[in-house]
């Protein structure tokens, strides 16, 4: 992808610098043949209907409405006291905000989303069992697609629906105005549901 400016170099070793960029295409690329595995598996082997997928699909969804939410808020803007936790602060989410506009940066890099995958995987098997979590954590990762790709278009694209609007001004104040406000991205349910879409700054609307 064509740059619009140099981006910010985190590594001085240049394959762990390409490693922190990514294609706005490449989560499509990674994640769509896993999603289309499981579901495959879950219809085919499992024998599962749409009519059972269904309540599925939503509790997935919300699940990962929900991660987005916390990671963003509880994980991915924590400092830390030592330098080297604010060293990890600065290159999973720090980065970003010192250069939101970098669109190689808009998207998670596979590495760090396939180490996430590995964690969540075996957790949501614990509870789920190993027939449910195929067809949820399939759901969960289309949860994540919207996530990536809303953030990808707020950044990058003027948005034309009343919607998108919303959505773009309600990220570009957490960018611009108050970072400790508006964790929600891809929608601003849980920041309504735990008062956390008021900033302590005054707000100033964004031009979307």
């Amino acid at each position: 992808m064509q740059k619009s400016k140099k981006s910010v170099q985190v590594f001085e070793n240049p394959i762990l610098e390409k490693m922190t960029h990514a294609h706005p295409l490449t989560p499509l690329f990674v994640w769509v043949p896993v999603i289309l595995g499981l579901l495959w598996h879950s219809m085919d082997t499992l024998r599962m209907s749409p009519a059972i997928l269904a309540p599925i699909s939503v509790s997935a969804l919300i699940t990962w409405s929900f991660m987005e939410y916390v990671l963003h808020r509880f994980v991915f803007h924590y400092e830390g006291e030592s330098a080297w936790s604010r060293k990890i602060h600065f290159l999973i989410h720090g980065i970003h905000h010192v250069d939101p506009s970098d669109p190689t940066r808009l998207v998670m890099p596979p590495l760090g989303g396939i180490v996430v995958a590995a964690i969540l995987f075996p957790f949501f098997r614990m509870f789920l069992g190993p027939i449910w979590v195929e067809p949820f954590f399939a759901f969960f990762l289309v949860g994540y697609l919207i996530y990536d790709y809303t953030h990808f278009a707020v950044h990058h694209f003027k948005p034309m629906t009343r919607f998108g609007k919303m959505l773009k001004n309600h990220h570009m104040q957490h960018h611009f105005v108050d970072p400790n406000s508006r964790w929600g991205v891809s929608s601003p349910v849980w920041d309504f549901a735990f008062g956390t879409l008021e900033s302590d700054v005054k707000d100033k609307e964004s031009t979307v």
